[in-house]
């Protein structure tokens, strides 16, 4: 039977967009604060999304700490990896791994994270597809959205040749929603996402999938801080984040993200990563 259009429409169209996007940071407000900082965000979505998300999040920031936060964007996880190891940002919300990179390139610091939840990537068939698990998938080709994308595609490709013995063939297409887009339309067998963005995709989409596989789990992204922001400073939007939790404003803004119980952080929450041979899988830009 042959497949719908619409979905096939909206993968070209989501292609075209990250074929001409241009970065929005330029478009951002010039605000009156006590220091001007740049804050990066992993492109988990498309920009636009994202400056939904993050804008009124910073906004409440400023609000609070009297800094100016300066939204960055990024059209693919390759450039928002180089931005990091090369110091760009002072703050950024990035990816477990991301941060270890990035403490051990530019001494990066994790301030918050969300202590609510475990992050695991997820491994999605066509609802209607015959595999079971895993090993259904050797020599199969599975999208992914870019080589350096954790719980999506470096847990998961790890997961997949460390645990359960199987080489796939990677195709890469640069966002969590062409992951989707990729297997709901036939033009892959599987692909690696994360609950959080299966769930933000439309109905007619994630309707056509389901979950073979979840991979181990480990802590969520944190907001971290380039070591040349003061102290002070640092503390500063740490302490604001942790109060913006406890308000209801404060919590519907964060759950966006999603950061629904936000907790201290420190690098040790993740130094279990470095057992799990990452750096097999990681592609250094």
């Amino acid at each position: 039977m042959p497949r719908p259009k619409p979905l096939i429409y909206r993968l070209v169209f989501l292609t075209a967009l990250l074929v001409t996007w241009s970065t929005l940071d330029a478009q951002e407000p010039v605000r009156d604060g006590e220091a001007v900082y740049s804050f990066g965000v992993v492109p988990q979505f498309e920009q636009r999304k994202l400056f939904r998300i993050w804008r009124p999040i910073l906004d409440e920031l400023e609000r609070r700490t009297k800094l100016t936060f300066h939204l960055v964007g990024s059209p693919k996880i390759p450039v928002f990896e180089q931005k990091f190891m090369t110091g760009v940002y002072d703050f950024a919300y990035m990816n477990p791994y991301h941060i270890l990179i990035a403490k051990d390139k530019q001494g990066y610091e994790p301030l918050v994270r969300d202590g609510s939840r475990s992050l695991n990537g997820i491994l999605v068939v066509a609802k209607e597809s015959p595999y079971e698990k895993p090993s259904d998938l050797s020599n199969k080709v599975i999208a992914f959205p870019a080589p350096n994308a954790l719980g999506a595609s470096l847990l998961m490709r790890a997961d997949l040749t460390e645990l359960h013995g199987i080489e796939v063939h990677p195709k890469y297409v640069q966002t969590h929603s062409s992951v989707y887009l990729h297997v709901a339309t036939g033009l892959t067998e599987a692909g690696g996402g994360v609950l959080r963005t299966l769930r933000a995709q439309d109905s007619e989409v994630r309707d056509r999938l389901r979950v073979l596989y979840k991979t181990r789990p480990i802590n969520p992204h944190p907001i971290a801080a380039h070591p040349r922001v003061p102290v002070e400073h640092q503390e500063r939007v740490r302490r604001a984040i942790l109060d913006m939790a406890m308000t209801s404003k404060g919590k519907e803004l964060l759950s966006k993200i999603p950061m629904r119980q936000a907790v201290r952080s420190r690098i040790e929450d993740y130094s279990e990563l470095r057992e799990w041979n990452l750096e097999n899988y990681y592609v250094d830009h």
